[in-house]
């Protein structure tokens, strides 16, 4: 018996705003599909289980269906059924038994449930599978869309404006962070009110952190397959919906959680940074199920392949790209993003696989449609940009090749960091560059030292901890027979694989940690720490924890090792330091400074120096830095990556004497006054920081 009553109407409505826009005497809705013989808006009661309307929106304008349902409230649950022609081979997988999910619902009810339901075709046919036409009904498995009262998204304008000079990021995840640590109430931890919460804040202020940067929490979905494991999608890369926070971290108020999180972060002069995918949806590749997009326009949404429309261009490796050089499709991208800036306060995003929004149908292009969109938006243009500058697809590694205005992460440093103390031969050259900005790289075209995302470790490899104490990775827990994750880590276990009780071969790791993370801290450019690296976090060898929701990806608290202290505490004095100290957070390629190399034996790094050794002295000066206030006008800093003591002549300057500030020999010590010309002996992989006496 078909329950649906005829208690709502529909009226012709507005098409010139996308989604469901609830208005004082009722919900007007829009829907973009280009290819769609018509579409019908479906309601449901609050518990989202029985479906109480089926309406036909009556008008289709510029390729916009919408109507306007009076009297509905916010808070309403619906979705769509599109009707149109089901013709994979020409890029149609129009579906009308299946209920669709708006592309710009804000909220959403209920949980999806796995079921052969979701997809469009039968599942179990033994050939050609997608050809075939599934006619069963998805909508008890499916989940709602909800009406969002727009005035309730309404923050304080209270952001930090942290300059990119100034900026130290942190990369971490909302779970992850929270679930287990125990100064965060029960009810809290694994959500967007654990991470607002006092305890978490005040943690990540007194690290000296300006800016988090999450993990995706656009609203997203546990893969089919690792459902299928009995694991879930811990990363978040399987976006879902563009303009929602993920359910799954909400805490007791809700979606009010996330918006109490950023004001609360914003109050501690905490940027709030979003990983965001905006290259792939969770929909998979002609196999798929068939969630939104692939039922309301998948000819449009997605990028197929120019001679076999039935299958998906694949440049991010998860079975899907989408289209962004189509209008509609690029509007909703920079919808979503206004959104979150605008209403949500976010202060920047990171774009995962940023180099798939340059790419036109003709290749990767600086002045691509996505560019110049984001380059002229008055919104957008007052954010932060970073990008991840790299795919799979073709001409898809472009650091370097962003246009002005944006960040980048920059893998040339983490590579060329990670293999330098190693004491891998021939890389002194590449270290240089990557610790004085990557100006190879990023001095073009009016853009700054900024624009290098200096990172040694992120969610995507091992954590600082693991890279010093694993030579192969460990992802056997991922149920894939060990065979997903990088090979190639520039990782060294100095003698052991995993933890060990050899005093010598911690102590050799503990000192790594010291001189990765001052590295990082000390380079030019915008350094990012993961989280939980100043803490020796580790995944235990895991180096692809993209599935583990579970104590092998969580930051442990409690009963941790006298060394995890230690090394928060260096971490936090290292940061410090470059916050105090303008020369370690340059500005601009041309502020005068002065940058001298020189050997161990004091004198200037000649050419063969640089082919032959790898020890390095580093000076920086600037003359306009006088040396009050506590501020530095010059700096030595030296580089033993070998594992052999070394005794390093500092240069002749003829000025004050050099006072020690820094080793990470040992975290204890400074305060070694060295004349010019007077040898400091130094350990074997280790670096030092002098400034004038």
């Amino acid at each position: 018996m078909d329950m649906r009553t005829t208690q709502w109407t529909i009226e012709e409505g507005d098409s010139a705003k996308l989604g469901a826009t609830a208005q004082e005497d009722g919900v007007n809705f829009a829907l973009f599909s280009a290819h769609a013989d018509g579409v019908e808006l479906c309601l449901f009661d609050p518990t989202g289980s029985h479906e109480t309307a089926r309406l036909p929106l009556p008008q289709y304008t510029n390729e916009i269906w919408h109507g306007f349902v009076p009297n509905l409230k916010p808070g309403a649950l619906y979705g769509y059924r599109v009707h149109g022609k089901y013709e994979p081979e020409n890029g149609h997988r129009f579906n009308a038994n299946k209920l669709l999910a708006d592309p710009y619902a804000r909220g959403f009810a209920g949980e999806l449930v796995k079921s052969d339901t979701h997809f469009g075709y039968d599942l179990h046919a033994e050939e050609d599978k997608d050809l075939t036409f599934d006619s069963r009904d998805n909508a008890a498995e499916m989940i709602k869309c909800v009406v969002i009262d727009p005035a309730r998204h309404r923050l304080t304008d209270k952001r930090p404006k942290i300059r990119w000079a100034d900026t130290i990021a942190y990369e971490t995840h909302v779970k992850g962070f929270t679930q287990l640590n125990p100064a965060i109430p029960e009810d809290l931890r694994g959500t967007f009110e654990g991470l607002g919460h006092k305890a978490a804040i005040e943690y990540i202020k007194s690290l000296g952190i300006t800016s988090v940067e999450l993990l995706p929490i656009h609203e997203f979905f546990d893969d089919f397959h690792l459902i299928d494991k009995g694991l879930k999608n811990y990363w978040g890369y399987n976006t879902f919906g563009f303009f929602a926070p993920a359910s799954r971290y909400f805490g007791p108020n809700g979606a009010q959680g996330f918006r109490d999180m950023v004001r609360a972060l914003h109050d501690a002069n905490i940027e709030v940074i979003l990983d965001v995918v905006y290259n792939h949806t969770a929909e998979g590749n002609e196999l798929g199920p068939t969630f939104s997009f692939k039922g309301i326009d998948n000819f449009s949404y997605y990028r197929t392949l120019a001679d076999q429309h039935r299958y998906y261009v694949n440049d991010t490796g998860t079975g899907n790209t989408l289209n962004t050089s189509h209008p509609r499709v690029l509007q909703m991208v920079m919808d979503s993003l206004r959104y979150w800036a605008e209403h949500m306060e976010i202060d920047g995003f990171r774009f995962d696989l940023g180099s798939i929004l340059g790419r036109e149908p003709e290749g990767f292009d600086q002045r691509g449609g996505f560019f110049d969109a984001v380059t002229q938006d008055p919104t957008l243009c007052g954010v932060k940009l970073i990008g991840e500058p790299w795919d799979i697809g073709p001409g898809g590694y472009q650091v370097g090749g962003f246009p002005p205005g944006w960040a980048e992460w920059n893998d040339k440093y983490r590579d060329s960091v990670r293999e330098y103390w190693k004491n891998d031969d021939n890389t002194a050259p590449d270290f240089a560059s990557r610790l004085l900005g990557s100006a190879d790289l990023y001095d073009q075209r009016g853009r700054r030292p900024w624009s290098s995302v200096n990172f040694i470790t992120a969610h995507d490899g091992f954590t600082l901890n693991d890279l010093v104490s694993y030579n192969e990775k460990h992802n056997e827990t991922n149920g894939e027979d060990n065979n997903d994750g990088h090979d190639h880590n520039r990782s060294y276990n100095y003698g052991a694989e995993g933890p060990t009780d050899d005093e010598g071969i911690n102590i050799t790791r503990e000192r790594q940690k010291r001189n990765l993370l001052t590295t990082l801290l000390l380079s030019h450019g915008t350094p990012m720490l993961l989280a939980g690296d100043e803490l020796g976090r580790s995944q235990l060898g895991n180096n692809n924890g993209y599935c583990q929701d579970s104590e092998i990806s969580w930051q442990a608290w409690e009963n941790l090792p006298e060394t995890c202290t230690q090394l928060h505490e260096f971490t936090r004095r290292v940061i410090a330091l470059r916050k105090a100290q303008p020369l370690f957070r340059r500005e601009n390629w041309r502020d005068g400074m002065v940058v001298n190399w020189f050997n161990a034996s004091g004198g200037e790094h000649t050419p063969e120096h640089w082919v032959e050794e790898t020890p390095l002295c580093m000076h920086l000066g600037r003359g306009d830095l006088l040396d009050e206030d506590g501020i530095w006008s010059d700096i030595l800093v030296l580089f033993n990556p070998t594992p052999d003591k070394l005794g390093f002549k500092l240069p002749e300057f003829h000025g004050p004497a050099w006072r020690l500030e820094l080793t990470t020999e040992d975290p204890d010590r400074n305060g070694d006054i060295i004349e010019d010309n007077k040898v400091y002996e130094m350990e074997g992989r280790s670096m030092a920081v002098f400034r004038r006496a």
